[in-house]
């Protein structure tokens, strides 16, 4: 298979992945921001913080305010991991692959990108920001169904679920990370629960939270998003997906696997299925994510030098970890 196509359809997925996410992030915080009294918090540093580009923000637009955070993260076109952005790679990958991929699955991409463009160009498009973030939400989730049920299994499609679970883990490690330190374990406020609800809710985990656990408790909130293998948000759950894309794509079999991806990803897998969240927890919360963090970083960067080092592939700006 060649690199560039191997490459353009890991990133088309990945970006879509990654507005959804973004969309997600934006859109908690104004859940958030209407649920805290008054002066409660920096939530929306906090939420610059979560993507890791507060420094980058505030080089360029000075103190965070809902405004300008909002417009960086959605509509800022030279941000490269704005919505708009996202969308724009997302496509433009699709776009030198269409050979490979579906014609649904193109129309879909497309369709996002008149979407959000169209959203940008309007005058106080972010007045009912919801209604923009649940259809970049919906506008992802829809691409993912699509290129599940029209493509191949074939390689190129593990190429493109790799980059897509890369993309989610990285996100629940930094919303978590960010998220709890914000709603700390031991803070006895009364809206603490209605925050931890607007928490699990950003990343679609609110119900089935409910359903294995019930009542709201911090550790099992980490325990959930972190290390369940069952919910697809997890990243236990996605690094553990990862891998079997990854074996499938070198012919290795699980556990097997001999290059630096394989391996990176295998003990990944390994640590976080030993890992038991007491002990992370008290062993400090942000140093582990941050090491998880690092790891997948890790892992993503073995993966460009094991398969997409001699790509031709479109290198849209940003098309980075």
């Amino acid at each position: 298979m060649l690199s560039r196509v191997a490459e353009a359809v890991y990133w088309m997925t990945r970006y879509m992945e990654r507005a959804e996410n973004v969309a997600r992030f934006v859109d908690v915080t104004l859940n958030l921001e209407l649920d805290l009294p008054a002066g409660a918090g920096a939530q929306w540093s906090a939420l610059l913080a979560t993507t890791g580009d507060e420094a980058l923000f505030r080089e360029r637009y000075g103190e965070p305010t809902r405004e300008s955070v909002m417009h960086f993260l959605t509509f800022d076109a030279d941000y490269p991991s704005s919505i708009l952005a996202c969308v724009r790679a997302s496509r433009e990958n699709a776009r030198s692959v269409r050979e490979i991929i579906s014609s649904e699955m193109w129309e879909q991409a497309n369709k996002a990108y008149l979407m959000v463009t169209a959203a940008a160009s309007r005058e106080r498009a972010l007045d009912m920001p919801h209604e923009l973030f649940d259809a970049v939400k919906l506008a992802s989730q829809t691409f993912m169904g699509i290129t599940y049920l029209t493509m191949t299994h074939n390689e190129a499609w593990h190429f493109g679920r790799l980059g897509r679970l890369l993309e989610r883990a990285d996100k629940t490690t930094r919303i978590l990370d960010v998220k709890y330190l914000l709603l700390a374990p031991e803070a006895s406020a009364a809206h603490d629960d209605v925050l931890w609800v607007s928490f699990l809710k950003s990343v679609s985990a609110f119900e089935m939270y409910r359903k294995r656990y019930g009542l709201i408790v911090p550790a099992r909130v980490a325990q959930f998003l972190l290390l369940d293998d069952e919910f697809p948000r997890a990243v236990r759950s996605c690094v553990a997906k990862a891998e079997r894309s990854l074996n499938i794509i070198t012919g290795a079999p699980r556990g097997e696997g001999g290059t630096s991806a394989e391996r990176r990803l295998r003990d990944l897998r390994k640590s976080l299925a030993t890992a038991d969240v007491e002990a992370v927890i008290s062993g400090g919360m942000h140093d582990y994510l941050d090491r998880l963090q690092s790891d997948l970083f890790g892992a993503g960067d073995a993966i460009h030098a094991s398969f997409f080092e001699t790509s031709n592939a479109i290198e849209m700006p940003g098309q980075s970890q």
